[in-house]
């Protein structure tokens, strides 16, 4: 019986979230090109008895379970793409939910003469409506915080002064040689900005980045006003961490922007809440 070769390796950094992998592994059943896919779940330390559970089941995709030592996700990613067989790999989050379509959406839009050689491709991402959207769910998404869909101009290219800022690395395609020659940082342990920095050296690189909504995901996270001060003040933290490192990200606000969010921290807002978080964890 003839199987087309691999053509998309879905990569897939997890940590002791078996109920929700198993989730994100179904939805991946149900893709329309199922037998051009493979699948890489990378542990980011050392897997817990639920995953090394779902290691032994059996799949309509071939899936790959790895390991590494605890560090983060970029890293996670990275060993993801050293055992790639396909042409293109596709980085989501464990808790993301691709639609039937999304995978067939992406390798159509690598595939084509016109998207081949330096593209990725941003597929949306949605709160996954299953599960509770709360007001800071909400707030999140419109300001951008979570993710800034709604600032970008729909089948097209990503400005490329901006795309760093939107290469969000839970729904994105692009060919596995430009991954493995343009790897995620390591060496840091702090959640956030891994993906901009990621973004900005594919920018420089000359890799364009174009946005298709139809490819889609839902997220399924639940998120509450206690959960998003507590990921601010992360980002915060590392923020000051990966400026150090990377000044020209610029992502610590300096001069009248500083100004302005200790301002704004002083407001009785969702929005001066998160201000004040941020700044905290810039502080510490």
């Amino acid at each position: 019986m003839y199987m087309p070769s691999t053509v998309l390796s879905i990569i897939i950094p997890t940590y002791k979230r078996g109920t929700i992998l198993r989730e994100c592994l179904q939805h991946i059943e149900e893709q329309t090109v199922k037998d051009q896919l493979e699948v890489i779940v990378v542990s980011d330390g050392e897997m817990d008895n639920e995953t090394q559970q779902i290691a032994k089941e059996s799949f309509q995709v071939p899936v790959t379970f790895l390991s590494i030592p605890k560090s983060q996700q970029g890293a996670a990613r990275n060993r993801g793409v050293r055992e790639a067989k396909g042409t293109y790999v596709l980085f989501i989050g464990d808790d993301i939910h691709l639609a039937p379509d999304a995978c067939e959406i992406h390798l159509k839009l690598q595939t084509s003469p016109e998207g081949k050689g330096h593209r990725a491709v941003l597929g949306y991402v949605a709160w996954d409506p299953s599960v509770e959207i709360t007001p800071v769910m909400r707030w999140l998404d419109q300001t951008g915080w979570q993710f800034g869909f709604s600032f970008l101009k729909t089948h097209a290219f990503v400005l490329k002064q901006d795309q760093h800022r939107f290469t969000y690395a839970s729904h994105i395609s692009l060919p596995t040689d430009i991954a493995r020659s343009i790897p995620f940082m390591e060496g840091i342990n702090l959640y956030g900005w891994e993906d901009v920095e990621w973004g900005m050296r594919l920018r420089d690189a000359g890799v364009r980045l174009f946005y298709e909504p139809d490819a889609k995901a839902w997220h399924r996270h639940t998120m509450t006003m206690e959960d998003s001060l507590k990921r601010m003040e992360t980002l915060g933290r590392s923020a000051a961490t990966l400026e150090n490192m990377r000044p020209e990200l610029r992502l610590v606000p300096k001069g009248w922007k500083r100004l302005a969010y200790d301002f704004i921290a002083h407001l009785p807002t969702t929005r001066g809440q998160h201000a004040e978080a941020f700044l905290r964890g810039l502080d510490s």
